[in-house]
Formats: structure tokens, sequence, C-alpha cells
């Protein structure tokens, strides 16, 4: 466990605080540091677990698994938030399922360049996320529209807006905080050897 503040281990947890840790476990059955942090205070914790699962593992959200993980990993990259681009990157990869277009996206959002690996919808869903997290206060009805003349519809425009948003709040959450990957299975499709 790595952070800038105390986490608190299962084993120091009264019964509280490990029925949220319990809320918040992984696949694997760990707690990530993303979720631990907020041990000192369970509430947030358990306001984190919820508004992630909605972000990105909801069963109603349309848009794949590989672009929620990908526009995800674009907003960590502009935020310069290593943490959650390890994750959600090593998920993208695992969706994408495909070494040579994972190696052109990788390069494309490193250079802050979707352009050279997206075109037509998911570029301009790209897009979105990357004025959304760079300059939100000049957002405007146009930035929607264009995603509506994408072919995208009201419900994947809520969605995009929802994993930048729930990404701009944990990439500060994590880079505010020091919380570093230090303990944690990276990725939530991680094979445990």
């Amino acid at each position: 466990m790595s952070a800038w503040i105390h986490m608190v281990s299962d084993e120091e947890a009264d019964e509280r605080l490990l029925q949220v840790l319990n809320e918040a476990r992984t696949p694997h059955g760990t707690v990530d540091n993303v979720m631990r942090v907020h041990s000192l205070r369970p509430n947030t914790m358990r306001g984190h677990v919820a508004l992630y699962k909605a972000a990105l593992h909801d069963d109603d959200n349309t848009l794949p698994l590989a672009l929620q993980e990908t526009i995800a990993s674009y907003v960590s990259v502009l935020n310069q938030c290593d943490y959650s681009w390890s994750n959600h990157w090593a998920n993208a990869a695992h969706l994408i399922n495909d070494s040579a277009r994972s190696e052109q996206v990788e390069r494309a959002l490193r250079l802050k360049k979707p352009e050279l690996a997206f075109q037509n919808a998911e570029l301009a869903m790209l897009k979105y996320a990357e004025k959304l997290t760079v300059f939100p206060g000049e957002m405007r009805k146009s930035d929607v529209d264009d995603l509506k003349n994408a072919g995208i519809s009201d419900g994947e425009i809520l969605e995009v807006n929802q994993i930048v948003g729930y990404f701009n709040y944990v990439n500060r959450l994590l880079n505010g905080l020091g919380v570093s990957t230090e303990g944690d299975i990276v990725g939530y499709y991680a094979q445990e050897e």
C-alpha cells in the first residue's frame, strides 16, 4: 500500500470499514489503492465504488468496453495520472486484443494525437474527452452537436461524459494523495500468477 496519507489495512479495519472494503474488492479479491485511500472515510469509498461501477462496468452501457477503457486511458494521459494509465491502458490493450492495434492506439494516446489511430465517431468522442478535460470552461452545445453529427446517441454521449468526469475526479484523487500501484494487481483483467 502506498499513498501520502495512512491507508487502513484489512487487519486494522473495524467491522464497518471491512464491509465497505468488501464492496470495493476486485475480481482478484484485493482492494486496490485507488479505493483503499478512502479507508479513513468509508462513505467516500462507498460513493467512489458506486460511481466507478456505474461509469465503467454497468450492463446498461452500450459503448464497447475497449472504447470505454481507451477513453479512460486518454483522460489519464491528459491528466498525467500514471496510476490510472497503468490500470486502464492494461484493460484497454487486453480488450483490443490485437498487439499491432494496441501499439498504434497507445502511441496516439501518449502523443495526445488520437487522430493517428481513430476516425469518425471514436475520434469525435476522444476529442470531446480532451476538450472537457483540458478546457472544461470552454465547452459549448456545438461540442455535443459534433458528437450527434458523428452518429453518437444521446445515451452514448452521456456515457462518454460520465467516463470523462469520473476519470477527471479519480486522477485528481490519485495525484493529489500520491497514490501508487505498489501492492496492487494492475489491470482489471490481470491474471494472478
